[in-house]
Parts: structure tokens; sequence; C-alpha cells
């Protein structure tokens, strides 16, 4: 796919210009062919994508995608084909090392075959989320979490899979919910080991919990309920799950979810989830807040759409993205999720409509954002638009989000992908659920180019997207069933030209900050930890760092001594604050940091910090 390149300048509301150019993709599809059984090892395992052996088939849909520190890319997929003969792969991934140029096809994630079951059986493979821990453990690997829905039996529980050598093998822990019976299961990483999982527990009147490992998922021990004890009433049947977000930076956790506005909604038959909620820990996932994000005045809006979704950029800016059913908006926020601004329409035409919303945020500001679009528009909702409805991954980039109102660069990162209408009612569906209920976008830290996993049911078989055979080399999908779940199949979208959003326009960024209090006795006493990681941006040495807190000066060690040479990182540490400073967790501190250059000159960047409570993770 390609696009015509417009170039756009403006200020990133920091002061700073910054340059937006439309984005250009290529397509292809990735590997994971249940029916290829007679094959050593089965289901494509290994085989690496694009190729021209024809090789590269799949029937998975739904898709996850995620990136390492390295730039490595993964991703899952749940088969559509789960059960073949009594055999069932039911999760697939890949991994590219090349920026997403090439996925390969890597053990199956949650298939106990190695011994204990029929060759790819798997108890498990609906709803496949996936993680990357944003620190390496001690054989050297960011370990990768791969979760899915159990299917043997159905919703029991949730699986989730450990891999800490990058995918060469997995570790699975078939009970990663403290509570049974979970539908739609998110999951997140921090730290090393740390790793999240969020669900509804239908066991529970639908409430929405969140279960912590901090043993690389071999153990759940932690849970809490994301509704807090101020708004019990989220949990009677009146929400819709969103994704979870771990920032690794301060360790805050988000959860978002589209609910009614208050207690005297639960028994309003016209009442829909206007009201997007987001779920907020600042104790490392013990305890949560929720905030409204946004009310629509309108209840009859209904926000409860394949997903609400939030991502958080590198300065711990807060963005999420929803939609109406027709139209997609994002809001963001610089508090830590306490207050927001916004809605902001993000699709323009010829995306008149836009739904099932992901994004991927990299520095201050700078928001990546796909759907799937049609040039098409009705009131009816989009299980009920017509054949001439023609559907394609859109990808759309601000790189000023924290500016109101202030522009994206749009473009179709496929072609069609899909005809007519589109289910968003999940297992209840009696329309068209071809395209499942999501799809992702993962930006590479080191290039900053996007890659798109999704799904596509149409027959193509070309050198790029072969059509999926048999063992026996009978066809799967045909062109009698395009447009159908029989040519379901998950492909990618490489981002191979346009602007990035790791765009570093400073002389120096701040990469990471943490502040916390690690005295968890409630005693009254404080033992205030401060962090904050810097990385010289520039193209000149810098001298000198003052750092102010709360607008007072702030005394911190550093790991190195300046000059600060251009790429080169420090880190600052504290243990004690500011004198006159008072402390109170929950509370945002601004914190101003100056740099002095080699030259002279100066430059000075102002970030807020959360004072949060007993993480204990560092950064």
């Amino acid at each position: 796919m390609t696009s015509a390149a417009v170039q756009r300048t403006w200020e990133n509301g920091s002061g700073s210009a910054l340059v937006q150019t439309s984005a250009t993709f290529t397509n292809y599809e990735l590997a994971g062919n249940p029916f290829r059984t007679n094959t050593s090892p089965p289901f494509s395992v290994g085989v690496n994508c694009p190729n021209t052996a024809n090789t590269c088939q799949n029937t998975e849909g739904e898709p996850a995608i995620r990136a390492d520190k390295s730039g490595n890319f993964y991703g899952s997929s749940e088969n559509v084909f789960c059960v073949i003969g009594g055999q069932c792969g039911g999760t697939f991934a890949w991994k590219s090392t090349d920026a997403g140029q090439h996925f390969t096809t890597l053990p199956l994630p949650d298939s106990v075959s190695n011994g204990t079951g029929p060759v790819g059986f798997s108890p498990a493979g609906g709803d496949t989320d996936l993680a990357v821990a944003p620190r390496k453990n001690s054989s050297g690997f960011y370990n990768v979490y791969v979760a899915s829905l159990a299917t043997t039996p159905p919703l029991a529980n949730i699986y989730v899979s450990t891999s800490k050598n990058g995918g060469a093998s997995w570790f699975l822990n078939p009970t990663g919910a403290a509570i049974p019976i979970d539908d739609r299961e998110w999951i997140a990483a921090d730290g090393a080991s740390k790793v999240c999982v969020s669900y509804h527990a239908y066991a529970t009147t639908n409430n929405l919990f969140v279960n912590c490992s901090y043993d690389g998922g071999t153990t759940f021990t932690q849970l809490a309920n994301a509704f807090d004890i101020n708004h019990p009433w989220h949990a009677l049947y009146n929400n819709q799950i969103g994704n979870l977000a771990l920032d690794p930076s301060n360790h805050l956790i988000y959860q978002v979810f589209s609910s009614i506005a208050s207690a005297a909604e639960v028994t309003c038959l016209s009442c829909s989830t206007h009201v997007v909620w987001i779920a907020v820990s600042i104790n490392g996932g013990m305890s949560f807040i929720d905030y409204p994000v946004y009310v629509n005045p309108d209840t009859t809006v209904s926000y409860g759409h394949q997903f609400v979704n939030v991502s958080v950029d590198q300065a711990g800016n807060v963005y999420v993205i929803y939609t109406d059913d027709h139209n997609m908006f994002y809001s963001f926020s610089r508090s830590f999720g306490q207050t927001w601004s916004g809605p902001f329409q993000i699709n323009k035409t010829p995306s008149a409509t836009a739904i099932f919303p992901w994004s991927s945020a990299g520095t201050a500001g700078a928001l990546d954002v796909v759907w799937y679009g049609t040039d098409f528009y009705s009131a009816a909702h989009p299980d009920n638009y017509p054949n001439s409805a023609a559907w394609k991954v859109y990808f759309s980039q601000n790189l000023a989000a924290l500016t109101p109102n202030s522009p994206w660069t749009q473009v179709a990162a496929s072609g069609v992908i899909h005809y007519g209408g589109v289910c968003e009612s999940g297992v209840t569906c009696t329309g068209n659920r071809d395209l499942l209920d999501d799809f992702g976008i993962a930006t590479s830290p080191t290039t900053g180019l996007a890659t798109i996993i999704y799904t596509n049911d149409q027959f193509l078989n070309s050198t790029l997207e072969p059509a999926t055979r048999r063992n026996s080399g009978s066809y799967v999908c045909n062109p009698s069933v395009s447009n159908s779940v029989d040519c379901s199949h998950t492909d990618i979208a490489v981002q191979t030209g346009g602007s990035t959003v790791n765009q570093k326009p400073h002389h120096f960024e701040v990469v990471a900050q943490d502040f916390e209090e690690l005295d968890v006795s409630n005693d009254g006493g404080h033992s205030p930890h401060g962090e904050i990681d810097i990385t010289n941006t520039g193209t000149a040495a810098i001298d000198k760092f003052d750092v102010r807190l709360g607008g007072l000066p702030w005394t911190l060690a550093w790991s190195s001594t300046v000059p600060l040479q251009p790429g080169q990182s420090i880190k600052a540490t504290s243990s004690t604050v500011p004198l006159g400073l008072v402390l109170t967790v929950g509370n945002i501190y601004p914190v101003t940091i100056t740099a002095t250059l080699a030259n002279g000159t100066t430059e000075t960047q102002t970030t807020n910090v959360i004072y949060s409570l007993g993480a204990g993770l560092g950064l």
C-alpha cells in the first residue's frame, strides 16, 4: 500500500517543531496452518514470512502485537478452526527480529503437545492477548506472555503462557485467574517478571478483576477489583471491558471500560454504556480508583464496542480511544488518569465509519491509532451494513496529541479486508463475525515505525497472501468462500515510510521517572524514593542538570559524572525530598529539569510525577 506524503509542521506542546508525514505500508500473510499436521514440526512452526514457497498460510483471527525494547515484535492470534479432527492448536504466535519485515511462526504458546496430549491439542485459544516485559530477565531475554481463554471447558479459566527465551519455548499456567468463569482477558507486564491479567468474572456478576504475578506468570497471587468502593454498580452487568496497560516508569496500572454514569442509571432501561471510565492503581494493582474519562450526556450512546483502548507515552501521559459504533475519538490525561481533555474525533473521510480501535504511544504527545474503517455510513449498526461496505485497515498518527484539536494524518494501511456487516457482539453475534473482535498495532522502540497485525477474510491467493490448503492440497479458502470465516487469516502491515512516534526534538529526553512511597505500614512515616532516567538526544554535550520537585530544589545522586555526551544516558536517584515539600500519596508534583549545554545555552522541560505507593520495582 502507498500513500501521498503530506508534510505538516507544528508545535508539540513543549515549544519544539515536529514534522509529520503520511505513512506507507506493505502487507503480507503469516504462517500458522493448523491443517498442515504432516510437517515436522507441524502447524507451520519455524516458517518465515513473507516467502516465495507458498507456505505463509494461516487460519487465525483477532490478533495482538507488542514490541520489546530491542525492537523485536511478537504477535499472537487465535485459530478460527480450533478443533480439527480432534486436534486443536488454539493460539498461534510469531516473532520478528527485523523490524516487522519478516515474522517466524513460534511453537504454539498454549499447546500441551509435548508428551502430555495429542499432537497440537490445546485446551485454550480464545480472546488471545500478548505482553512483553520492559526489563530483561536473568538470562538476558524479555519475558513474553500470551493469555488465552479456556476452551475446554469453555471460559473455565485463563491460560497464561510465558516464554523466558524469546519465544523458543513456553511454560503454561492454566490458572491465570483467581476467580473462574472468565471472559475477555487482557494482559500487561512490568519489570522483569511482573505480569497482570484483567478479565470479566461472570461468576461474580460481571466484576472486572486484575490478577498479578510477580514470578513471571508461575503464580498469580495478587487480586483486586477494578471497580472501587464508590462505584459498585459498575458490576451489575452494566459495563464493557477494555484493555489493560502498565506504565513501566511509575508502575501505575490502567484498566479502561465503559459503563453507565451513576447508580441512578442502574434501573434506566434506555441508558447504555455512555460513559468511558478508567480504573487507576497507584499501588501496583492492590487497589483501584475509578475516574470518568468522558460522560456523553446522551444516555443512549454506547461506547461498549470492541474495545475501549488505553495506551501510555514515554512521559506518562495517558490516552484513551473509543468509538460510538460510527466515529472514533480520543481523550488524553496529563494527570495520570485523574482528569481528562476531550473527546476529539480521529477518523475522517474516507473512513466514514470507524470501529475496533487500538493505539500505540511513543514520545510525549506522539500517538499512532488503527481501526477498521469503511467509506459507507448509516445510522444502523455496522452489523446491518450492506455488502457494498468495503472495510480496510486505517492508520492515523498525531505527533501533537496533547494539543486539543491537533491534526491527524490518515491512510489506508491495507486493501479491502471484508465486505458487508461487521458484528460487534462477540459470541452473541447473529451476523457476520469474520473479523472477530479486535486487532492491534505496536511501534518499534528502536525505529519508531509501526507494525499492524489484523484479520482479513478475502481470497487473494497471491505470493504475499496465498490461500490456505489442507494436508491433501485441497483449499480451505477458495473464491466461493471469500468474505467468510473459511478465508479468515492474520496479516501484517509494516510501515515502510512516513514520520514516526519516536521523534526526539529536544536536547534531552526524560525516558523514565518514578516517585514512590516505600513505607507501606501506614504509620505516618515516609520513606520516599525518586528516580529519573535521562538520555542526551541532541548533538551537543550536556554539562549540568538542575532539578526542582514541586518548585523546590531537589538533591539527587547521579549515576555518572557529566558532561553527558550525545546518545548517552544518566540516572538520578534520591531518598529525600526538598525541605518544605508536603508528601501525600496520590498527589501530583511538577518536576522541572534544566540542562546546561557545553556552549552555555540551557533547555528546560517540565513533567509531572505522581507519588505512588510501594510498587518497589524501580526503573
